[in-house]
């Protein structure tokens, strides 16, 4: 009987965004979509790598699914992520939740939102993993969806455990990629209503003033969900070494994400570009392991299909599956069994366990 890979925690998958955006069904095989989508123009068309069929070969039995719906009125007519208003960013976001529940429903996922959850899908995924559905825990990228701070017990009660403030650009509440400023009136309200839910923060995307200005307010558990090293690829997108140590100092962990601009500094979006490898996440897996002096904050926030395809990935990635090929890597840089179980899942669900309420 074949070894089964090793159990996998994706920190950042846009589930539902691809499904609802690219109208993709994502029980199909990946390479059955790629057929369907022959002669699409579009960002990611035909190069998908992530569906639930992938998702399982690949061990995956949870990750952390988003929704992701920005207000945004200047934004260009084409975004499909972007809207008028707070209130049309809830709803497109509460369609995206719909999705998740109606495949909880048909038992294709299990939306995790307790220990006492979290422990019984591992059992069930460890003893039977082909019948067991996919886990998710949702998380939410960028705040807007969240029209007011009393609307956060809400989003709490539907399942929501994990919400970063911004995405590329402002938001609502503070200042994302690509924009510069601290948190916004009503931020430190919704990040002491954060503490007091039991609401993890995603600090990724967020800008370096308002990185500085949540983590001072925000006394609860702090994660970097799919986040690079800026020391390695010098962007404002990844972290300093500074604002990764403070996240270990937190306990934090941050995921390790496969888009190629944010593995290789000459990667560039859209031009003929230089090959990156897989070996560039293993780059940024160790450094922040060697910052850490431990494999104790570093896992992997793939954003596979975040709006790209094999376009943006290295190239020896052809899905998912691939990441399976980590370990191996990881140990041929001198990393021990009981550290790449950490990198690959045990740091995320040592996470889970601090985050998610007893039942």
């Amino acid at each position: 009987m074949p070894k089964q890979p090793r159990l996998l925690i994706d920190g950042h998958l846009d589930l539902a965004m691809n499904a609802l955006y690219l109208d993709r069904d994502l029980r199909k095989p990946v390479y059955v979509i790629r057929e369907e989508e022959i002669g699409k123009t579009g960002s990611g068309f035909s190069r998908g790598t992530v569906t639930y069929p992938e998702l399982r070969k690949a061990n995956i039995g949870i990750s952390f699914a988003t929704v992701l719906a920005r207000t945004n009125p200047d934004a260009d007519a084409s975004s499909e992520i972007d809207f008028e208003t707070r209130e049309v960013s809830y709803a497109h976001a509460q369609g995206q939740l719909a999705y998740y529940e109606v495949h909880q429903r048909l038992g294709d996922l299990t939306i995790i939102k307790d220990r006492k959850g979290l422990a019984a899908h591992l059992a069930a995924w460890e003893t039977n993993p082909d019948a067991t559905p996919l886990g998710v825990i949702l998380t939410m990228e960028g705040a807007d969806p969240v029209v007011n701070v009393e609307e956060l017990a809400g989003w709490y009660a539907d399942g929501l455990r994990i919400l970063s403030l911004a995405h590329y650009g402002p938001s609502g509440w503070a200042y994302g990629t690509h924009s510069d400023g601290g948190l916004k009136d009503g931020a430190v309200d919704l990040l002491h209503a954060m503490s007091r839910l039991g609401i993890g923060l995603d600090v990724t995307h967020l800008c370096d003033r308002s990185f500085a200005e949540a983590l001072d307010v925000f006394q609860g558990i702090v994660v970097a969900t799919h986040s690079n090293c800026r020391t390695l690829v010098p962007h404002e997108r990844q972290f300093t070494d500074g604002q990764l140590k403070e996240l270990i100092s937190r306990d934090g962990v941050i995921g390790t994400v496969l888009d190629a601009w944010m593995l290789q500094p000459d990667w560039v979006k859209g031009e003929s570009v230089p090959e990156v490898s897989l070996e560039a996440l293993i780059d940024n897996i160790d450094h922040i392991c060697q910052l850490a002096g431990n494999a104790n904050h570093a896992a992997i926030g793939s954003d596979l299909d975040g709006g790209y395809g094999t376009e943006q990935t290295p190239t020896d990635l052809d899905t998912i599956f691939d990441l399976q090929r980590v370990p191996e890597m990881l140990a041929k840089r001198g990393y021990g069994d009981g550290n790449i179980d950490a990198i690959m899942h045990g740091n995320w669900l040592r996470i889970l366990e601090r985050l998610l309420p007893a039942d």
